[in-house]
């Protein structure tokens, strides 16, 4: 495989690593505190809208729900995680992924939640950064939490490549 087939390979995982630390974090505020995330099949239905030239949503959870909805957002979800990684090393370079630090993942995780303050919540008919939500503060620091995570995520997903790769 060519060095750019290996870093393509590695950031990709990277992305679905960090996915998965984040859904894992989503998963014990959920079991532990009863804390509710995001519902990816809302994610699925606001994509499939957009086929029907439908962007935005007075409320999305009122919007009628679509057929494979659910696997439409949890595939754009770790899509969008693969893409954000892309992007760390975008504003990195390739060697990030031999020689990974903390800094650039949590910032990267921190740009990241611009995406549902400015494009998601308003469109899902939530307001800017979850404004028109009955307790907008608790979902802005819940947001900012869980990109915070997915930051720390892409960190400690690329120190396991590197590690795992340094012998190759």
């Amino acid at each position: 495989m060519s060095i750019e087939g290996i870093y393509l390979v590695k950031i990709i995982a990277v992305g679905i690593g960090a996915t998965v630390i984040m859904d894992l974090w989503a998963l014990m505020l959920r079991r532990v505190f009863k804390v509710m995330s995001l519902n990816f099949c809302l994610v699925g239905r606001w994509l499939i809208y957009m086929r029907d030239g439908v962007f935005r949503h007075k409320s999305i959870m009122s919007a009628q729900a679509k057929p494979a909805e659910c696997a439409v957002g949890w595939l754009a979800h770790y899509a969008i995680g693969i893409v954000f990684a892309f992007a760390l090393l975008l504003m990195t370079s390739p060697s990030w992924l031999d020689q990974p630090t903390i800094l650039p993942a949590l910032l990267t995780g921190l740009v990241t939640i611009s995406i549902p303050f400015f494009i998601m919540q308003p469109a899902f008919g939530m307001g800017i950064a979850a404004a028109k939500t009955p307790k907008p503060g608790q979902a802005r620091l819940r947001s900012l939490m869980t990109h915070s995570v997915f930051g720390l995520g892409l960190y400690l997903s690329a120190l396991v490549l590197s590690i795992v790769f340094q012998g190759s």
